[in-house]
């Protein structure tokens, strides 16, 4: 038996969903009433797991909270620890008393740093460099989370994807989307020469499968990506053409694009779009045995199926046209 946390996520709900597929018993826990799931609404260092945990031989962590929003800095970085630190040792901890065997830990590559130089990708053995709380909050997990294993033989495994698309993804993926759905002009016909790694959240699902279950995986940490990196302009190319739309792109220098989001206080959203951030996922392949299922070509093709589907169910005039 497989608990979930955050089942009712991007990704939980795949892996829930695979899982349904494949005929792997699983317990799915989610912030909001659903189907077959433990509903607990705010998980933290005091949460009671005795009931989800019963019967439970491997535990998959994904609840996590990554972004700053709208609350004072102090309190929104509090709230960090707590859901990404505090909650996953508690859970940790109530897994191990209740003799669960595995421990996988969906963390993040931000835990290897936001960005690598040429020819130089992240590996899993490389120093850490979290470079803001959300990073730092999840390599706090995974070092009590080692301390823990240590302590009382829970096996665990921390996987660090980095980032992840896929039919009903939101956030800056969903945005790019939609810039280009709108035939907007980009400014990012010129960044040909940084390379990124995706992975696509079907390659993401299978590889945390195989790790729930192969006796290699424990004590291990993972890198994964579809094993083809693009640059930012190769990106939006390919994205357009999975969406059947014209990409327009215009060739501005990266330095002025550069200048421009500093000016603007964005200059977090233009490194992601012009700097680069690779993985090496040769050890995860080669301990596992593992291979992405999907290609990235494909996978943009269900990405921008899944997109449309959802646009022409909000837009009642185009789904009777």
């Amino acid at each position: 038996m497989i608990l979930i946390t955050g089942a009712g996520g991007f990704v939980g709900t795949s892996l829930v969903s695979e899982l349904a597929r494949r005929g792997i018993p699983f317990r799915a826990v989610t912030r909001r009433r659903a189907q077959n799931s433990y509903v607990i609404p705010n998980i933290d260092g005091q949460t009671n797991w005795t009931a989800p945990l019963e019967g439970v031989d491997v535990v998959v962590h994904l609840a996590s909270r990554a972004h700053i929003t709208h609350e004072t800095i102090p309190l929104a970085e509090a709230q960090i620890q707590s859901t990404n630190v505090d909650a996953t040792l508690n859970l940790a901890r109530q897994a191990a008393a209740a003799g669960v065997k595995r421990f996988v830990f969906i963390s993040s590559i931000k835990v290897n740093g936001e960005a690598t130089s040429p020819g130089r990708p992240f590996t899993s053995t490389d120093q850490p460099n979290p470079q803001n709380p959300y990073a730092q909050s999840k390599l706090d997990a995974e070092l009590g989370l080692w301390e823990l294993s240590r302590a009382t033989g829970l096996e665990v495994t921390v996987i660090r994807p980095p980032l992840v698309y896929g039919p009903g993804v939101k956030a800056n993926f969903s945005s790019m989307m939609e810039w280009i759905d709108r035939g907007v002009p980009l400014p990012l016909g010129a960044v040909t020469d940084n390379k990124r790694s995706f992975v696509y959240v079907g390659n993401l699902v299978d590889l945390i499968i195989v790790a729930a279950e192969h006796p290699k995986a424990a004590g291990e940490v993972f890198l994964v990506s579809d094993g083809e990196d693009m640059s930012t302009t190769e990106l939006f190319r390919r994205l357009a053409q999975a969406l059947g739309r014209q990409c327009r792109v215009m060739p501005v220098p990266s330095s002025l694009l550069k200048f421009g989001a500093t000016m603007l206080g964005r200059r977090d959203v233009a490194n992601r779009l012009l700097d680069s951030l690779q993985v090496d996922s040769t050890s995860t392949r080669e301990i596992l045995g593992w291979t992405p299922r999907i290609g990235v070509d494909d996978g943009l093709q269900r990405t921008a199926r899944s997109f449309h589907q959802a646009e022409l169910a909000l837009d009642p005039i185009a789904r009777s046209a």
